[in-house]
């Protein structure tokens, strides 16, 4: 599916010219670690992804498994006064709803003695949402690991979120203040594509660097322009489909530095990570082909980072420890993002 408002191309700005320099893609190690859910333990492998062009993780648990017991004690020491940032946004919004999900019914059931709640028509990922490893495949037809939609559809199946649930999601966050250190100035109505580039200045800007294992979360502050649009603004918005939004690039450059990060997550408060609309046809013009089914990344979309991203902004500190708990949901694709921070 492919949209037109709003579009600049991949690697450049909205006048055609190039982007800043060069990204490093520094970081590629050859190999890939693979986590033992029951004991902890990782080992490190050489099974190549779904394009055959980099090296991923495999086994159930995707590129999460990089969150060694080493990399959580080092993040959990990252704690150090106490903050605790929530990064769900709210489960009504968008509303109305976008990208082909629908609303949900919530009703208050009177027990007599208290009251309990049914969610009717719930999208899990109609909000602040992981993206599965189930939820996107590549273009050659096979799911992350090499899996097929026979594997998938099973009821139990390699890469439902549920491998995640059980084991949790946790590491060190490093947040991109693309408000702040960004080229669109917050206004996300238009498709603006950051580049490697782009968000190695950001970074290099706060005095952060990405490590291995990292969850990285990007701040375009969509949510909050979100809220800042009228009744008629969002519902044009949701007639319209594939929507203007800024996000990463899917540009060469781009998805060979995202292989040499070797993140376990990637998170951001805009609808897809990548700048919408896009061409969903190939890796070249699809990034969640690289970010999913080649990388087995855990992918979060709608995070509500805009408290955070003040913080980060006032204490000059953009790293911290970060947790969540997706849905314990057999054979999901996706989940509601359960996430938090903490400094």
């Amino acid at each position: 599916m492919t949209g037109t408002r709003g579009e600049e191309p991949d690697g450049g700005r909205e006048d055609g010219t190039s982007g800043a320099a060069s990204a490093s893609t520094a970081g590629v190690s050859g190999t890939s670690a693979v986590h033992d859910s029951a004991s902890g333990a990782s080992a490190l492998t050489g099974t190549t992804g779904t394009t055959g062009t980099a090296e991923a993780v495999v086994g159930e648990l995707g590129a999460v498994a990089r969150q060694t017991p080493e990399r959580v004690r080092e993040a959990a020491a990252l704690v150090t006064r106490g903050r605790v940032f929530s990064l769900n946004w709210d489960l009504a919004l968008p509303d109305p709803p976008i990208l082909g999900r629908g609303r949900h019914t919530h009703t208050r059931i009177d027990l007599g003695n208290g009251f309990d709640d049914r969610l009717d028509s719930f999208y899990p990922q109609g909000s602040s949402q992981w993206d599965g490893l189930a939820h996107v495949r590549g273009p050659d037809g096979t799911y992350y690991g090499g899996h097929r939609a026979a594997d998938i559809a099973a009821a139990a199946g390699p890469l439902g979120i549920e491998h995640w649930a059980r084991r949790g999601i946790a590491g060190r966050f490093v947040l991109a203040d693309l408000v702040g250190h960004g080229r669109h100035g917050g206004d996300c109505s238009r498709r603006v594509a950051y580049t490697a580039a782009d968000v190695t200045a950001a970074l290099a800007a706060q005095g952060t660097q990405p490590r291995p294992g990292d969850v990285l979360l990007l701040h375009f502050g969509w949510t909050r322009w979100y809220e800042g649009l009228d009744r008629a603004a969002r519902e044009a918005l949701a007639a319209e489909g594939f929507f203007a939004s800024p996000g990463l690039a899917v540009d060469q450059e781009t998805r060979r530095w995202l292989r040499g990060l070797e993140l376990s997550a990637v998170a951001a408060d805009c609808p897809a990570v990548e700048a919408m609309p896009f061409d969903m046809s190939g890796p070249e013009t699809f990034l969640h082909h690289t970010l999913i089914a080649e990388l087995g990344l855990a992918v979060g979309e709608l995070f509500d980072l805009a408290a955070l991203a003040e913080d980060c902004a006032q204490d000059g500190v953009h790293e911290g420890l970060f947790t969540a708990a997706p849905l314990h949901l057999t054979g999901a694709a996706g989940s509601t993002a359960n996430a938090l921070a903490l400094k």
